[in-house]
């Protein structure tokens, strides 16, 4: 790709201006709330976009787009399209509960409503998978997207990654993440516009590329398909959205951080409703990359949306979406790493370590722990390279399976059955990956094949059943309740709720029209 002059002072003006953003806007460091949480004063615009930088990265700017211009097409609009209904249930359901009770960490909810020993387990893991499994593969993921625009060396391009989101992360905490993430976010979301509308343009308008792509453009495919079939989405899909929306430390702690229920209600709303650009700002251009340049894409179905800023955007222009995919890598990254350095302090160090330990103490561990993980990281990611770990995004969804259906059960049957004991969640916790490690080892053997989101559902089925057999077996004695650690208004502004209706709306037209 021809990288002008003009494109390059545009990649750093724009990172220029997320650092000064980010670094003005650092909050008070002298207690772990300020550090970790941004002093629970984030306002719902704040928090709509963070969760949206944080949540878009290579991923899906290679790996979505790639599948749409590939035989999946429009279908993988499915995980946002879900995720837009699953954050707004959780709006409306979870969220209040996990702000009264003045939490830092999902961990921490675990010890309030089982033992410390299910806040260990799931502290552990999850650090565990941040640091040796995400971290890697977003640093990694970056640091290739910048090798193949720019030229740079894989080693100097990871350190970059990892530099630009490290350095913010551990000086301004969550504020510093969150305001970055606000231009970072507007960037994406403006970039991935430019590019439909361009593209859209090229094919010669809406009609002629709904007419060239008509099998591609729905979003349901049969059972049998290997990628998305309709019983994994029906089936499993919907615990995937659960942990990712809901539980999953790195997207949850925006909300956590909100300064009253209506901003941290309205955040994930509007988070939702941002979701519903995807499909067209990122997975479409991938549909049209493929009719543009089928012969440049044969081969290497992930290229579509780099080959379409390569052929279709103009200098200067191009140096902002470049800017907007590499910045989308480094909001993602300083996000893990904030979550992580969060639950290491917060749920091991202040915890169990050393519980007498200040609060300053604990900021400085946060900003510790963040430069030990991003530089773990940045070591780390060159490893990825090897052809034996099958590709970064493989890499990342042979982990994640094992703890979604252990958790996901852990966190809802902890609200539904009031009376479980403690054994019961650390036995969801542990059981959750010994069974999803069994169905994966089956479906390999070809005893039971099952797609990886139907493991999912029966893993999680499986951890279920032995929570509520051990509730018959050692029932509480008496129905537990979350503690009120945290004031907060309990009423929902009725706008506030049809806001939520209005997304579950709109995804519902969007699987009418493209079903």
């Amino acid at each position: 790709m021809q990288i002008t002059p003009l494109d390059l002072i545009v990649v750093v003006g724009f990172f220029g201006l997320v650092l000064a953003v980010s670094l003005l806007r650092k909050r008070s460091d002298q207690n772990s709330e300020s550090y970790f949480l941004a002093g629970r004063g984030l306002p719902w615009f704040v928090i709509g976009l963070s969760i949206v930088a944080a949540n878009i990265s290579t991923e899906q700017f290679v790996g979505m787009a790639g599948q749409g211009a590939g035989p999946v097409g429009l279908s993988v609009s499915l995980w946002q399209l879900a995720g837009s209904v699953g954050i707004v249930i959780i709006a409306f359901t979870l969220l209040p509960r996990f702000l009264r009770a003045g939490i830092y960490t999902m961990p921490e909810f675990l010890e309030y409503r089982y033992n410390p020993t299910a806040r260990m387990i799931l502290a552990g893991i999850t650090v565990a998978v941040y640091v040796l499994v995400l971290l890697t593969a977003v640093v990694y993921s970056g640091g290739l997207t910048l090798h193949t625009i720019f030229g740079l060396k894989l080693t100097h391009a990871v350190w970059l990654v990892g530099g630009i989101a490290g350095l913010y992360t551990v000086w301004g905490g969550l504020k510093s993440v969150a305001w970055a993430d606000l231009i970072l976010g507007l960037g994406l979301l403006l970039g991935g516009s430019i590019t439909f509308f361009l593209a859209l343009d090229a094919v010669g308008g809406w009609g002629a590329f709904v007419e060239a792509n008509e099998a591609k453009l729905h979003l349901i495919r049969p059972a049998s398909d290997e990628a998305l079939p309709w019983t994994g989405v029906v089936g499993g899909l919907w615990i995937v959205i659960i942990y990712y929306v809901g539980l999953n430390q790195f997207i949850v702690q925006r909300n956590l951080a909100a300064r009253s229920l209506k901003d941290g209600q309205l955040g994930l709303v509007f988070a939702g409703a941002l979701w519903l650009i995807v499909p067209f700002a990122i997975v479409m251009p991938g549909i049209m990359s493929f009719q543009l340049y089928p012969q440049e894409l044969a081969e290497a179905a992930d290229k579509a949306y780099p080959v379409l800023i390569k052929n279709l955007i103009p200098e200067g222009l191009r140096g902002f979406l470049l800017a907007s995919i590499a910045g989308a890598v480094v909001s993602s990254l300083a996000s893990m790493l904030n979550s992580s350095a969060t639950i290491f302090t917060i749920d091991i160090y202040r915890n169990v370590i050393r519980k007498d330990c200040s609060q300053k103490e604990q900021v400085f561990v946060g900003r510790i722990s963040t430069l030990l993980f991003v530089i773990f990281a940045c070591l780390a990611a060159p490893a990825l390279s090897n052809p034996r770990f099958g590709g970064v995004f493989q890499f990342i969804q042979q982990f994640q399976g094992y703890i979604w259906p252990g958790t996901v059960a852990a966190f809802l049957m902890a609200i539904l059955l009031k009376r479980a004991p403690g054994s019961a969640g650390v036995a969801a916790l542990l059981c959750g990956p010994a069974f999803y490690g069994i169905l994966q080892f089956l479906s390999t053997v070809d005893i039971l094949p099952l797609h990886f989101l139907l493991q999912v559902l029966v893993a999680f089925l499986l951890c279920v059943l032995v929570m509520v057999v051990i509730t018959r077996l050692r029932p509480l004695p008496q129905d537990w309740h979350l503690p009120d650690r945290h004031v907060i208004e309990e009423a929902t502004p009725v706008w506030v709720k049809f806001a939520g209706g209005a997304v579950l709306l709109g995804v519902a037209l969007f699987v009418i029209i493209f079903f």
